[in-house]
């Protein structure tokens, strides 16, 4: 059976790991033709009750666009299509989500390798998108300044 990636989701939080990650996601779907789908996650721990949930376009989801935009266009070479979509929540609950209703072949997510008390108090996204994924996620982690290239 030949593994096919038709369908790639990558969330990306602008550091240099999702820029890596961001990289080896486009070079799978350049090879294997498939199609490329950002997600950046605004995170909000709560909804404060006198705002409204959703407006047409809310300046948060205006600003995070605008900046996964940028952040596309340099680090995505020309000719990479990719969509794009920007969510409010809890980063791993909004991938996983996104996951389900896009049916990705693939999440190509980043990690910090934090371990220890901080890996203890901040968790981890990327673990906690591979314990609960259908579908399999490969985890890149930027070892050297190389790594990351246009």
């Amino acid at each position: 059976m030949t593994t096919k990636f038709k369908k790639i989701l990558c969330p990306v939080d602008f550091d240099s790991n999702s820029a890596a990650a961001l990289n080896f996601a486009a070079r799978l779907a350049h090879d294997y033709r498939g199609a490329l789908h950002l997600l950046h996650v605004v995170k909000f721990p709560f909804e404060p009750s006198e705002q409204p949930v959703e407006a047409d376009l809310p300046e948060w989801r205006r600003d995070a666009r605008a900046r996964l935009e940028k952040f596309a266009a340099k680090y995505l070479s020309d000719g990479v299509k990719y969509q794009a979509s920007v969510k409010r929540g809890d980063p791993a609950r909004a991938i996983l989500e996104t996951a389900r209703a896009l049916r990705p072949d693939l999440i190509v997510v980043a990690t910090h390798g934090r371990t220890g008390l901080r890996h203890a108090f901040l968790g981890s996204v990327a673990e906690h998108v591979v314990r609960e994924s259908r579908v399999p996620v490969l985890i890149v982690r930027k070892r050297g300044k190389d790594e990351v290239s246009k």
